[in-house]
């Protein structure tokens, strides 16, 4: 991950200010607040601001006043039942506010998730600079036979540098020909002073989908763990699922009780269907039972043999 002066003395200045407060705060998320956390090749995700901690959520399903009196064993007790019985309301009384920087193609996966709000850089108004995703070799795989989503087996030897080629130079011809249509430098001034330049909004037409975009993104608590759950799944695709590993971390920090009971309860569990679950009571009590008889289609019951370790 590349950055410049001016970034560099951002992240600085922001790090080394200090503001005093009587606002809750989370200690874990205090550590790392402005940072820049890597992502892939030049991306990155840093905490830009937050509202509330564990004891917010306890302050707000108690509507209480204060921090009150009950011990940490309460308190995570308490979140443990808000989480297992999805009591949402007190989770969306915390906020995070994040900056983010990812390949195109993965902000458009990111924005389906429209319960947050979203600034994104505009190439309207500003030069989007030389910085495009190559996938590392390891995660150059073809596309799966049975899944449409997904990926097969992973690219080797030449058909594996072929594709890394012409990644590379696709995108880097794309950003040669954005620049010639600009006929600006990355300062914004004239290349050639004879002719004209493409109006900038008309010239990032051409950039390829593996370029970087920067957003900031505003999200609630419990609409954060859906985003996770969803996207730190091991079926994501990889480049999301990096990002969401690493806002998991965050999560960690921020609301640590929280972060227990959402991998206890959500990311870690299961949901059965009514007929799963009646197929599994009908199991513990002797009963040989198998897709036909089951109530299950094959899809169903290839999921919850999955689920059990048990042969299908």
């Amino acid at each position: 991950m590349r950055l410049n002066t001016a970034e560099r003395d951002e992240i600085v200045r922001q790090r080394v200010e200090t503001q005093l407060t009587r606002r809750i705060t989370a200690p874990g998320l205090e550590e790392i607040l402005y940072d820049r956390m890597p992502v892939l090749d030049y991306g990155f995700v840093r905490v830009i601001d937050y509202m509330g901690n564990d004891a917010a959520i306890v302050q707000a399903a108690r509507v209480s006043y204060g921090r009150g009196t009950k011990r940490a064993s309460e308190d995570q007790g308490l979140i443990k039942y808000l989480m297992r019985h999805r009591h949402t309301t007190p989770f969306e009384m915390c906020e995070i506010k994040y900056h983010v920087k990812l390949p195109i193609f993965v902000a458009r996966q990111w924005i389906r998730h429209r319960t947050a709000n979203v600034n994104e850089y505009s190439a309207r108004y500003s030069i989007i600079d030389n910085e495009f995703y190559i996938p590392a070799p390891e995660h150059l795989a073809a596309q799966a036979t049975a899944n449409r989503q997904g990926r097969g087996d992973v690219l080797e030897g030449e058909a594996a540098q072929r594709v890394l080629d012409l990644l590379r130079e696709d995108a880097e011809h794309a950003y040669a020909s954005y620049i010639e249509l600009l006929n600006e430098d990355t300062s914004g001034a004239p290349i050639d002073p004879a002719r004209p330049g493409l109006a900038r909004e008309l010239a990032r037409m051409n950039l390829s989908l593996n370029f970087y975009t920067q957003l900031y993104w505003k999200i609630d608590l419990h609409n954060l763990m859906h985003f996770l759950s969803l996207r730190a799944d091991p079926h994501a695709q990889y480049e999301i699922r990096a990002y969401a590993e690493v806002i998991l971390d965050i999560l960690k920090r921020w609301v640590p009780m929280t972060y227990a009971a959402f991998l206890e309860y959500r990311m870690n569990a299961a949901t059965i269907s009514a007929t799963g679950l009646t197929v599994i009571r009908r199991m513990l009590a002797g009963e040989t039972v198998t897709q036909q008889n089951s109530g299950l289609s094959a899809r169903e019951w290839r999921e919850l043999t999955a689920l059990l370790a048990r042969p299908a």
